[in-house]
């Protein structure tokens, strides 16, 4: 099955993007690589997609060089099952180190990350510091859950091997169907609630759905604790350079502890609570951001 036959004609206009693909361990690794000059590497969460960085992407590949990765099972990369791959994190930071070393790009990066991007994003940096001039991060965490605060019942109920919702996500796309009611704060138009969820069309293609949450470690005892774990004590370290924190207040799982926390750890940061938007913040303030993130790059610019 050739890959595009998810691009609809419904949301194709809304993602005019050309697609490249880089083989990682005999598995095809979508990306877009748009605009030139200092790179700008957007990472997305679960369950979203490249597409979820449209906007950002349109608004800076004029005066960069945008380069946005879809992980493994997600967008148009490849979508494997178990015996292909074990969607952990530290296959996906692996997946992320190929992608740069492959691209090279002749100067450091600047960071843009959403939800689970964020964690991959810095499990990467911790290997690669020399890599990363610029941090803008979104509704994500850089640390286990802030003092002891539960995950959400139902990011639990996914999480422990339970047949009834792993079914769900699977058979019913649970998951990525619940975010788009759940994630923005605004009612989203049916041509971005088609692009959003287009990638996730049947059971085998959701599997990347469900195995990011069932990965999302609580402690080091977790199978990526360890990692976690790394990032949290090194975060003094790989946050040295700029940082900007922008968070979509309305967010049932990164919500207010979690912007606090950022910035407790993070002092230095310019930080954005914005009351507009939830989870998918992107969808719900798009020219906000692109104007923020816009005027910190211009702040901080490259040495």
């Amino acid at each position: 099955m050739h890959h595009h036959s998810i691009i609809s004609p419904q949301f194709a206009h809304l993602y005019p993007y050309k697609s490249n693909y880089l083989r990682v361990n005999g598995l095809r690794y979508h990306y877009l690589d748009e605009g030139r000059g200092e790179p700008l590497l957007m990472l997305h969460g679960n369950p979203t997609w490249s597409f979820y960085f449209r906007n950002l992407v349109a608004a800076f590949k004029q005066s960069y060089r945008v380069i946005v990765p879809d992980h493994m099972g997600c967008g148009l990369s490849d979508k494997p099952d178990l015996n292909q791959y074990d969607f952990r994190l530290a296959s996906r930071i692996g997946d992320l180190a190929a992608l740069i070393e492959h691209l090279n790009p002749d100067r450091p990066v600047t960071l843009i990350a959403h939800d689970w991007g964020g964690m991959i994003g810095l499990g990467w940096a911790l290997n690669h510091p020399e890599r990363v001039a610029r941090m803008v991060l979104m509704n994500t965490a850089g640390f286990f859950p802030p003092r002891g605060k539960p995950i959400p019942r139902r990011l639990r109920w996914l999480r422990n091997p339970n047949p009834i919702a792993q079914w769900a996500v699977l058979h019913l796309n649970l998951f990525a169907c619940a975010a788009l009611y759940m994630a923005p704060h605004r009612a989203l138009p049916a041509e971005v609630r088609s692009g959003l969820i287009a990638p996730y069309n049947c059971a085998l293609h959701r599997l990347a759905t469900l195995k990011f949450v069932q990965d999302i470690p609580l402690n080091e005892a977790d199978a990526s604790g360890r990692i976690v774990a790394r990032v949290e004590e090194n975060l003094p370290r790989l946050t040295r350079n700029p940082v900007l924190l922008v968070w979509g207040a309305h967010d049932f799982v990164f919500d207010r502890a979690y912007f606090d926390e950022w910035r407790r750890r993070v002092p230095h940061a310019q930080a954005h609570w914005l009351t507009e938007a939830g989870h998918y913040l992107l969808e719900d303030a798009p020219v906000k951001i692109a104007g923020l993130i816009r005027e910190f790059l211009n702040i901080h610019p490259l040495q």
